[in-house]
């Protein structure tokens, strides 16, 4: 009973205060500029502004402020207050849960901020579709925006927006339990974010989740009850309910089941409030399971609004939605690489036409004063014309042998996880009968089990299914066309970041295992004009391998032998080259197969932990660069890459 009347006071107190929120005196001042204002752009700036305010509060009044905003940006034809309009209505419709009116949205505000060089709007578009795709769990495409909004944001600093996204892509990390990652994008925040309160919510989450999840419950709590000190003294509800629902989650995992109600409740009043699916459907799934051993009625209820909350934000159609959106903008951005492509094709045609011209000038010139010279030329030409066709029937052939081998490949690689797919969707089908069946019995014990072996099927569903995704991934790295942005790098930093990355993942992987790190860095070695992802792939890629390489040979080795795991990293300058060297003591290469080791699909790992395009990508890379990436390896001893750049 105490539980209960706690509950309800908490429901009256929180839907009473939205009504007093300091927030709305916010909103009064803008709706008396409203009044008064006679310019119809300014009226929309401001409409676009109580959208916004409106966000954290009353979801109903943010989305007809935001819509009034559109409508009259388009009528009067606005595009700055268009695109700060639809930036409003995409935040508002993520929070409601309709992703895909929400990436739309995005996108139109990221078109239009390109189109007139609107630079505050273009990082805001990034940021805010791709917390659409990490709002829809999609973290690789979030990852890529965040990191082109990092880049925008290099250009034309923004210092809360800066510390939104490192604040972000922390928060990403720790979905993914890739805590050291997750840690250092938050300390890179910590320098900036208590200058903006708003940041500090999701920020002190972070790090209660990252805390929780490394066994640190005390220090965690300290965390979430900072950041819902932080979001109540902001008035911000939307993120004191994501405070609450980790904290509910916490008191759960301490089995503390009444406090863990009572925050989930908290959770659930103030998304239901606000009308955020997400923070409804976490925090009445979290409801549901808590009062499934104490009161299966209101289980079962809390089941069905979570389920209500999920269908709405991830259901099929949506699902669908927002794939087919991102497949246009695909497909947008291979339509303008292949005009980029033609253009250049016809200035290349252009001075080809007017190349042969002045050869064509040149040829006439010397015919006339030098006849005797007719014959030479004669058979200059016809020698030129069959070097021209056999070097054609060569290029043919080595297309159709490549594309032979690539395809054999892809048939290989692809169809043992698509095989492993259909088969384990074909049994769970089939469990999903038994446990209809099973329900309409009443048999709930029975049911839980086959609900366990549907999630044991449905995790190795989504694990050779990310297989597929991987080798269908280094595939389009293998067909990108256009190289990213050269500029000046600083290699010996670029290593040492990705050591550090590399160690952390392995790390955070694997705890039992270590391995000694040792680093030779040429301090004489300027900044050279790179692609720093690009370079920064093959450096990451090649110390995985090292890393690989050492820890499966811990694994064959005895407890007690004396095998101490090494990686060492060096750079150094001959002439006008650079040379990286990865260095591990792992088993080596055998011979017979060193060169093999750069083709595409050829692995030497087990099946299922490697698609063989890491080596072969790198390869593409460093001839890109003008460059080169050599091999010297013992087997049973080591082996040593060596990637030579320009200087």
């Amino acid at each position: 009973m105490k539980i209960i009347l706690n509950i309800v006071l908490i429901k009256i107190v929180a839907l009473s205060a939205l009504g007093q929120l300091p927030g709305f005196r916010t909103t009064d001042s803008l709706h008396q500029q409203l009044a008064v204002v006679k310019q119809d752009t300014t009226r929309v700036l401001i409409l676009a502004e109580l959208a916004e305010a409106f966000r954290n509060t009353m979801s109903d009044s943010a989305m007809r402020y935001g819509q009034q905003s559109l409508s009259l940006a388009k009528q009067i034809q606005f595009p700055k207050g268009e695109a700060k309009a639809l930036l409003s209505m995409s935040v508002i419709l993520r929070e409601m849960g309709n992703f895909p009116k929400s990436l739309e949205a995005g996108l139109k505000a990221l078109q239009i901020s390109e189109q007139h060089h609107f630079v505050a709007a273009e990082q805001l578009s990034l940021i805010r579709i791709a917390n659409v795709y990490s709002s829809s769990k999609d973290f690789t495409a979030a990852l890529n925006y965040y990191r082109a909004a990092e880049k925008k944001l290099k250009l034309a600093p923004d210092g809360y927006l800066i510390a939104a996204v490192q604040v972000f892509i922390g928060d990403i990390y720790g979905e993914l339990n890739q805590f050291d990652s997750s840690l250092y994008y938050e300390r890179q925040a910590s320098h900036k974010v208590f200058l903006y309160p708003s940041i500090l919510p999701i920020y002190f989450r972070v790090l209660g989740n990252i805390e929780t999840k490394s066994g640190n419950n005390q220090l965690a709590l300290k965390y979430f009850d900072q950041g819902l000190q932080s979001a109540l003294l902001e008035y911000d509800y939307r993120k004191a309910a994501s405070v609450y629902i980790s904290m509910a989650s916490l008191y759960n995992a301490l089995n503390q089941i009444d406090s863990a109600i009572y925050n989930a409740n908290l959770a659930l009043v103030y998304g239901q409030k606000l009308a955020y699916k997400n923070q409804i459907m976490e925090a009445a799934t979290l409801l549901a399971e808590l009062y499934e051993k104490r009161d299966i009625k209101q289980s079962l209820r809390y089941y069905k609004i979570a389920n209500a909350a999920k269908d709405s934000m991830y259901g099929i159609e949506k699902v669908q939605a927002i794939q087919t959106i991102t497949l246009n903008v695909q497909e947008h951005q291979r339509e303008l690489e292949k005009a980029k492509t033609a253009y250049r094709n016809k200035v290349r045609q252009y001075t080809l036409i007017a190349g042969l011209a002045i050869f064509s000038l040149i040829a006439f010139i010397l015919y006339r004063n030098n006849k005797q010279k007719q014959k030479a030329n004669k058979v200059l030409k016809t020698t030129l014309s069959d070097l021209k066709s056999a070097q054609s029937l060569l290029i043919h052939s080595e297309k159709m042998a490549s594309l032979g081998e690539l395809t054999a490949g892809i048939a290989h690689e692809i169809q043992n996880p698509l095989n492993f797919v259909n088969n384990f969707s074909e049994v769970n089908k089939e469990m999903i009968a038994e446990l209809k069946e099973e329900i309409h019995k009443g048999n709930y014990s029975e049911v839980k089990l086959i609900a366990d072996d549907i999630e044991v099927n449905q995790e190795k569903i989504n694990h050779h299914g990310k297989r597929a995704e991987a080798i269908v991934s280094g595939m389009l790295q293998h067909s990108r066309m256009t190289p990213g942005q050269r500029e000046l790098t600083d290699i010996n930093a670029l290593c040492d970041e990705y050591l550090r990355l590399a160690s952390h993942g392995l790390r955070a992987k694997d705890k039992s295992f270590n391995v000694k790190l040792e680093t030779n860095f040429d301090n004489s070695i300027s900044k050279i004009n790179v692609v720093p992802q690009d370079i920064g792939r093959v450096i990451l890629n090649l110390i995985n391998n090292a890393f690989y390489a050492v820890n499966e040979k811990a694994k064959l080795q005895s407890a007690s032998s004396l095998f101490e795991p090494l990686v060492a990293v060096s750079t150094n300058k001959l002439n006008d080259k650079i040379e990286i060297k990865i260095k591990d003591n792992g088993s080596g290469i055998p011979e017979k197969i060193v060169s093999k080791i750069f083709q595409p699909f050829f692995t030497t790992k087990p099946t299922g932990q490697g698609t063989g395009l890491g080596l072969s990508l790198a390869y593409d890379i460093a001839k890109a660069h003008g460059g080169e990436i050599k091999v010297e390896t013992k087997e049973g001893e080591g082996s040593e890459f060596v990637i030579q750049l320009p200087a």
